[in-house]
C-alpha cells in the first residue's frame, strides 16, 4: 500500500484522470452532434441525416407534393442505390418526386434534376401516365401512373 502513495503513481493517476475527462467531454460532444443530425419529429423515420414520412393516406401526386411541402419536405427523391436499401420494407406503391416534364421532354425530380440512369430502369416512353409510383415489394419497383390517381406517398426532409 505504501508504494501506491509514491509520487510516480500519483502522477500516473492524475494523467489518467485528465485523459478520462477529455474522452468523456469528446464523446458528449459527438453524441450531441449525432442526435441533432438525426432527430426527426413524431411519425417520421430517421436515416442518414434525413427524415422520411411514409404515409398511409391516399392522395393524388399534387396533393402529396403539397402535403410534403407543408411539412418543409418534398416527395422522396432517391439519391443513390444505398437509399433504395433503406426503403426495402415498404409494402405498397408510393408517390415519389419523379414526374414527366412535357416542357423539357424528360423525367425530372421535383427539384428539376434529371433521373440518374443507373438508379432504376423503367420504360420512359411518354403517355398520359406522367408520374411515378415506387415500391420494393414487387419485382417491378417503379410504375408510371396517372398523376390524378390516389396513392400513398413518401416525404423526405434533409436535416443537414
Amino acid at each position: 500500500m505504501a508504494a501506491f502513495h509514491t509520487t510516480p503513481w500519483r502522477l500516473i493517476c492524475g494523467i489518467l484522470a485528465v485523459i478520462c475527462l477529455l474522452l468523456m467531454a469528446a464523446s458528449g460532444i459527438l453524441l450531441k452532434n449525432c442526435s441533432a443530425c438525426c432527430s426527426c419529429q413524431e411519425k417520421w423515420i430517421g436515416y442518414r441525416c434525413s427524415c422520411y414520412f411514409i404515409s398511409n393516406e391516399m392522395k393524388t401526386w399534387a396533393e402529396s407534393r403539397d402535403f410534403c411541402a407543408s411539412q418543409n419536405s418534398s416527395l422522396l427523391q432517391l439519391q443513390n442505390k444505398d437509399e433504395l436499401s433503406f426503403t426495402n420494407n415498404i409494402k405498397f406503391f408510393y408517390w415519389i418526386g419523379l414526374s414527366y416534364n412535357e416542357e423539357h421532354g424528360a423525367w425530372l425530380w421535383e427539384d428539376g434534376s434529371a433521373l440518374s440512369p443507373d438508379l432504376f430502369s423503367f420504360s420512359q416512353t411518354v403517355n398520359t401516365r406522367n408520374c411515378i409510383i415506387y415500391s420494393t415489394s414487387t419485382r417491378t419497383s417503379v410504375l408510371r401512373e396517372a398523376c390524378e390517381k390516389e396513392n400513398r406517398y413518401i416525404c423526405k426532409k434533409q436535416l443537414i
